[in-house]
């Protein structure tokens, strides 16, 4: 009798954990994490999913969306179990889950041979006037360095594609006579895309001792101050640049200034990559659900997990 009972009472507690939400992941309301419209990342990962119009406009998106930066999602993602976002490929780390796309893994390898197509570029561009002739030395001479086999290879060893590989720099380096000399009393000044900071970086600690030491500050705000603090509306301010990087190829009035092209190159390619929490069960979106998750279509898990 007494099993009876307890088997009764434990069926009951089951069936009212239940009641509760026993399943309460599938229940769950999807919180949409952005970039903002100025983003590169915003601009390839909207692109590459198909749902364009979102690239430029907010009011497309589904309601509620949550805007943070590259580093805002990360750490959002490893708290928000409801949560989905995007970062660059080369900040997904251990913290939280980068999904496949349509099938294909996220990863250095599958960028390179194509099959991954949630990438966008890396480019930047350069100033068309400058303060003094060293500057000009200099800032040519950086991009001579990162298109060569040393710029490469620090591109490549910070989670991006190069896209360049000219020859190695202790030849090219003859023919910036600039770098021969102590350049420790000029600054360089680079910023644009936040996605490209680790790069940007990593290309410059490069550059420096391989140019007279030459300084360098990095100060990155969004792929669109790339063209304003270089050649646009900026550029003459006091948060001006002599290179400004962009996560998304420069267009309309970006190209204006330049209309030659010979200021703009493209450094390598970049995936981007939807994270969501370790513990979501989602491993692989495709760019139709990924568009429906956005714009509030598939609003729950369950929506999704039962596509």
């Amino acid at each position: 009798m007494k099993k009876i009972v307890l088997f009764t009472l434990t069926t009951l507690l089951a069936l009212s954990l239940a009641a509760c939400g026993g399943s309460s992941f599938e229940d769950e309301v999807i919180n949409v994490y952005t970039r903002d419209t100025t983003s590169g990342t915003r601009d390839g990962f909207m692109r590459g999913i198909g749902f364009t119009e979102a690239a430029g406009s907010d009011d497309v998106l589904v309601p509620g969306f949550i805007t943070a930066n590259n580093t805002g999602q990360l750490a959002a993602m490893t708290t928000d179990q409801a949560g989905i976002g995007y970062i660059s490929l080369y900040s997904v780390n251990n913290t939280v889950k980068g999904l496949s796309f349509e099938g294909v893994e996220p990863s250095v390898e599958n960028v390179l041979n194509n099959t991954y197509q949630l990438k966008r570029p890396f480019v930047f561009m350069h100033r068309l006037d400058f303060r003094n002739d060293r500057e000009e030395a200099l800032t040519k001479a950086f991009v001579a360095f990162t298109l060569s086999n040393d710029g490469a290879d620090s591109i490549n060893d910070n989670g991006a594609v190069a896209t360049n590989g000219t020859g190695n720099w202790s030849t090219l380096r003859n023919d910036h006579p600039i770098c021969q000399q102590d350049n420790s009393d000029v600054t360089l000044n680079f910023g644009g895309s936040d996605s490209v900071t680790r790069i940007a970086e990593a290309l410059s600690a490069a550059f420096s001792p391989n140019c007279g030491n030459v300084q360098t500050v990095n100060n990155h705000t969004g792929s669109g101050d790339g063209w304003r603090r270089t050649q646009g509306d900026q550029k003459d301010g006091v948060n001006y640049m002599h290179i400004g990087y962009s996560s998304r190829f420069f267009r309309g009035g970006e190209l204006e200034t330049d209309p030659s092209g010979e200021s703009r190159f493209q450094i390598a390619w970049d995936a981007i990559v939807a994270i969501v929490h370790l513990d979501n069960p989602v491993n692989n979106l495709t760019a139709d659900q990924l568009t429906r998750i956005y714009n509030g279509e598939l609003s729950t898990w369950g929506d999704v997990i039962n596509d």
